[in-house]
């Protein structure tokens, strides 16, 4: 099943880059599938990832997600399947990692909902998805308090609330050590496998995309150049930077 299609995506023009940030972008994903975006700085990996739940204003193209297209009308249904974790966390470092959690519910509630307080069944929710990730003992600590690596797990808790069959991850272990970037990377790989979540994420590292995703799409001035397996990383990189080079 085609979970995602991007058809000819084209973002305004940007003066500083000589060109629109993407440029005629179109691939699809199938539900299930474990992909990594790949690509040199300004290549356009971030943008295309937040075009996927209407963070980008786009001059052409068009997305459908799950067969719908998103518009401004569509977009909150669309935001129910789909989950976001932003690059730094984004968390809100006064609130607990609990509360932290069930703020990703704040998209699915109304304001009269949320006016009392979350539902018992949703801090349970949130208390189990906190121990699943090895939070026990720091569900009610501010999460300023927590190490960069149990912060990304409270944004991947939250993220997950709302039960989405798609996750995108912008950067989740940019700043993590080795140990809490295979930590986090495993979390995604068993969601991936286990609740066959639909994984999209933007790295840097390409022996961890090599390790964790199942394929590769590599970007380069808002287009894509590779679109496959994660065998050889390394080579389609060095074309990039001996092109870079040359032009």
């Amino acid at each position: 099943m085609k979970q995602i299609e991007c058809h000819n995506l084209e973002t305004a023009y940007a003066a500083s880059l000589n060109r629109p940030i993407l440029n005629k972008i179109s691939l699809e994903i199938e539900q299930g599938e474990f992909v990594v975006l790949l690509g040199l700085n300004g290549a356009g990996k971030s943008t295309l990832l937040r075009s996927l739940v209407g963070l980008v204003s786009l001059e052409k193209g068009n997305i459908y997600i799950n067969g719908l297209e998103i518009t401004t009308q569509t977009l909150p249904k669309i935001r129910q399947d789909v989950g976001m974790l932003f690059q730094g966390g984004g968390l809100i470092r006064q609130l607990s990692a609990i509360d932290n959690v069930l703020c990703g519910k704040l998209g699915i509630r109304t304001a009269k909902q949320t006016l009392f307080g979350f539902p018992k069944r949703d801090r349970q929710l949130a208390q189990e998805l906190l121990e699943q990730l090895g939070l026990k003992e720091q569900i009610y600590q501010r999460t300023s308090l927590l190490s960069g690596g149990q912060q990304q797990k409270v944004a991947i808790a939250r993220a997950l609330i709302q039960s989405p069959q798609i996750l995108l991850a912008d950067e989740p272990i940019t700043g993590l050590d080795v140990v809490a970037s295979q930590q986090v990377m495993q979390i995604l790989s068993e969601l991936n496998t286990q609740e066959n979540l639909t994984i999209i994420t933007v790295l840097h590292d390409l022996g961890i995309a090599a390790e964790y995703a199942q394929r590769a799409i590599v970007l380069d001035t808002g287009k894509v150049v590779y679109d496959g397996k994660c065998d050889n990383l390394q080579s389609h990189f060095t074309q990039l930077k001996d092109y870079k080079k040359m032009s």
